[in-house]
């Protein structure tokens, strides 16, 4: 399956030792958030089909509902995604048969907005998810900004308050975390700032300002490079945050980590790359913090995440610098709008994949952000709703990546403590999958990948443990003496021996009590499986 083994070293022997006196801060809820975005068949079909079964008054499925609901997932940035920066949500409210339907640039499809701004603020509130919103700020503007935020969230007594009233919503929505566009820097964005990063951090401040005069409980978030591939990062980050600093509150950040597929020593320092792309963040707001002399400390929104297999493509030298921004210029005469169907959903085909690789990649970003805790407050998982909970025309169901997502969700609160590991390494040299798709090399990588929450109020302690190691398991210790008063609850582990995708298999991919772990005098011994993931918890002795 792996071409480079020459990358491979045996792990015999890991160690992880925990203090809990080395804190790194305090958990957000919203780092396990998920995100929406009317692509293919996730809105129009999952969320929305009024010839479902299922389907309430409104035409949202009520089985996706119900099964959201069981999860843990706090939050959801909606409705877009790419889409957002040519949408405008005023053609969107009101009566149905009075909507405006427009064609959408970003994913060439025709959009009814039978979904549109109030069905995705009420549909959240059925789930009992937090909506965190994302405005126009490519083809919209201020005033734009200024009336979404008086309609949503102003109780009374103006034009935009009256009439959500009159659309059948009383009470404001009270939203909370607003971001101010969609990766602004792309080129791929409808009417894109990556040509001017000071004008859109003026923008950015000048919107901020007002939406905070209509409501001055909400919080901002303000677009960095949408991926630190881009030519342009971190550069273009800094001109924006050097206009907007003092008037925003986090930076929304996106990045998605590819790997070849079948290459498991790329796939499994996936995590690396974003505590690479998490540090540079994390300077660079304080670096324009010292230039501002600002007592604010800048929090982070990594808004969209994923880890994903990618098929090797011809690469062409020497012309990267037309090929980055060339690659979303094709405008092709043959290409068709599609018009998405919520009673016909096609399947949609993604490369093949271990189903341990986007369980352990998903929860292996989510580690990193654990470990940041104290600067990263918001995270949205792309596929994050797919995930807690699988959906196709018919059902709904759980699939593997399910589990550690879960894990993560009802253990990882409270405080982040440091973990320290020892373990053998590998190294991964750099690579190219295509001409957008270049990543550096990455030294020494730890075979084992760990991160632990404390709950001062429940005097709860779980330890997450990923074994990267696609090959051979580790002979793992867990020391947490410093941790007195405690009891080994257990731990659970989910691998498979299986590394070719078969569904059946797949169906009974699921975490069990690992049977040979024992614990003495807050020592833990265990067996890591390869390509495992490892949940170990303790509980205060009462």
């Amino acid at each position: 399956m792996i071409e480079n083994r020459k990358e491979k070293k045996m792990a015999k022997k890991a160690k992880v030792s925990i203090n809990p006196n080395f804190r790194i801060g305090n958990i957000s809820k919203r780092i396990y958030g998920a995100f929406m975005e009317p692509i293919g068949s996730i809105v129009y079909g999952n969320m929305y089909n009024p010839k479902h079964p299922t389907a309430d008054e409104q035409g949202f499925r009520k089985d996706w509902i119900e099964a959201l609901k069981k999860t843990d997932v706090p939050a959801v940035r909606l409705p877009g995604g790419n889409f957002v920066s040519g949408w405008d949500w005023k053609d969107s409210i009101g009566p149905k048969e009075n909507r405006k339907e427009h064609l959408d640039l970003a994913w060439h499809q025709y959009y009814p907005n039978d979904v549109g701004h109030d069905e995705y603020l009420q549909w959240a509130e059925k789930v009992g998810l937090e909506p965190m919103y994302t405005i126009n700020l490519g083809t919209g503007g201020i005033n734009d900004a200024i009336y979404n935020v008086e309609y949503t969230n102003h109780d009374d007594g103006t034009y935009w308050s009256e009439l959500r009233k009159k659309n059948g919503h009383e009470k404001p929505y009270g939203v909370k975390v607003w971001y101010l566009g969609n990766e602004m820097d792309g080129p791929w964005q409808v009417a894109s700032w990556e040509k001017d990063p000071r004008g859109y951090g003026i923008l950015a401040n000048e919107t901020s300002k007002a939406m905070k005069w209509v409501d001055g409980s909400i919080e901002t978030a303000v677009c960095v490079s949408s991926s630190p591939d881009l030519s342009h990062f971190p550069d273009w980050d800094l001109q924006v945050l050097k206009e907007c600093y003092n008037s925003v509150d986090y930076i929304s950040m996106h990045h998605y980590q590819s790997a070849e597929i079948g290459n498991y020593a790329q796939f499994m320092a996936a995590s690396r790359y974003y505590e690479d792309y998490i540090r540079t963040e994390i300077g660079l707001c304080d670096y324009v913090q010292a230039l501002m002399h600002s007592p604010k400390v800048m929090k982070l929104s990594l808004d969209e995440y994923g880890v994903m297999p990618l098929p090797k493509k011809e690469l062409h030298f020497g012309r990267e610098r037309y090929v980055e921004p060339g690659t979303h210029y094709a405008f092709d005469p043959e290409r068709e709008y599609v018009r998405h169907d919520p009673d016909n959903m096609p399947s949609r085909s993604f490369p093949p994949m271990d189903p341990m690789l986007m369980a352990l990649g998903n929860a292996g970003v989510i580690m990193e952000m654990l470990r940041h805790a104290d600067r990263v407050k918001i995270g949205c998982m792309t596929s994050g709703l797919g995930v807690a909970a699988g959906c196709d025309h018919d059902h709904v169901f759980t699939i593997p990546a399910y589990y550690p997502y879960a894990d993560l969700m009802k253990y990882g609160h409270g405080i982040s403590l440091q973990t320290a590991v020892e373990c053998e390494k590998y190294d991964l040299e750099s690579f190219a999958l295509d001409d957008t798709h270049k990543y550096h090399e990455q030294d020494q990588v730890d075979f084992i990948d760990s991160a632990a929450a404390y709950d001062n109020e429940t005097g709860e302690l779980t330890v997450f443990v990923i074994n990267r190691d696609w090959e051979d398991s580790a002979d793992f210790t867990l020391d947490i003496t410093g941790l007195t008063g405690m009891r080994f609850e257990g731990h659970t582990e989910m691998f498979t021996e299986n590394r070719t995708p078969d569904e059946e298999a797949d169906k009974n991919l699921a975490p069990t009590e690992a049977k040979d772990t024992v614990c003495n005098e807050m020592t833990v011994k265990a067996e890591l499986k390869p390509l495992s993931w490892n949940v170990f918890r303790f509980v205060k002795e009462v």
